[in-house]
């Protein structure tokens, strides 16, 4: 499917046209703020409830479901069929890779990346003691040169491995957002939900602490008045998440 056009969430047509970077449906008159690209792989062992999540119902046009058999092609569908301001609903957080290459690869200057989530996703296939693909697109994105660490910022970690902490410490990663957004011009939001405080959102790696909801829409409504927010993607969630608190999350990132 076209960039261009997308699936209105209320009249069902595909008649929701991109305009800038807003969509508006040429058959209902709504207007939405993003368009909403789906990733629903999980690349990890035992990811299903991950990849269910990726289809809960968003009120936002969707533009396109990728849907590709390797991370790889993943990757390069997601840049093709990037919205100009996306909304990734994802499955794990390497839904956040294409996004971040697609932005990065656009003119409107330099792109920072705030990285929310429990888990510092800095592991190589080398160093991580799971072996799955979900624990390291952060660096996978690094490596790429899609994102310089200098404009990146770690928010919300507290279950890191020793080869993450190191290589923060080597590259200078932090969650000091003033850091990470000085002198970036937007910024993607990779917002993994197993940041929040367990029991806050049915997610699919909880872990003990984070921030309530109301905090994490505080820290969005924060960023984006620190810095354009250019996309924002959900991921890490259980199918049996409330669509609504996505909805609320988006809303405090200006989407």
């Amino acid at each position: 499917m076209s960039t261009l056009r997308a699936r209105c969430p209320h009249c069902r047509t595909i008649t929701a046209v991109a305009i800038d970077d807003e969509y508006q449906c040429h058959s209902c008159g709504r207007e939405y703020a993003a368009g909403l690209v789906r990733v629903p792989r999980a690349w990890g062992a035992g990811g299903d409830a991950m990849a269910e999540a990726a289809h809960l119902p968003l009120p936002y046009p969707e533009a396109a479901v990728i849907e590709e058999a390797s991370l790889e092609d993943q990757i390069a569908a997601q840049i093709r069929n990037l919205p100009v301001r996306p909304l990734v609903l994802g499955g794990c957080c390497c839904s956040h890779v294409g996004a971040i290459h697609g932005l990065a690869a656009r003119r409107g200057g330099r792109l920072a990346v705030v990285w929310i989530d429990a888990h510092g996703d800095l592991n190589t296939p080398e160093s991580s003691p799971s072996g799955n693909a979900w624990g390291m697109p952060l660096r996978m994105a690094i490596d790429a040169g899609a994102v310089d660490s200098a404009d990146v910022a770690l928010v919300g970690a507290r279950s890191l491995d020793p080869p993450e902490l190191e290589y923060m410490a080597a590259a200078g990663i932090d969650g000091d957002l003033g850091r990470a957004l000085d002198g970036c011009d937007r910024v993607y939001v990779a917002f993994d939900c197993d940041v929040l405080l367990p029991g806050e959102l049915a997610v699919f790696m909880p872990e003990p602490g984070g921030p309530t909801l109301a905090e994490a829409e505080k820290l969005l409504q924060d960023i984006a008045a620190r810095c354009r927010i250019a996309g924002l993607g959900l991921t890490g969630l259980h199918e049996a998440a409330d669509p609504d608190a996505l909805v609320r999350l988006a809303a405090a990132a200006g989407l």
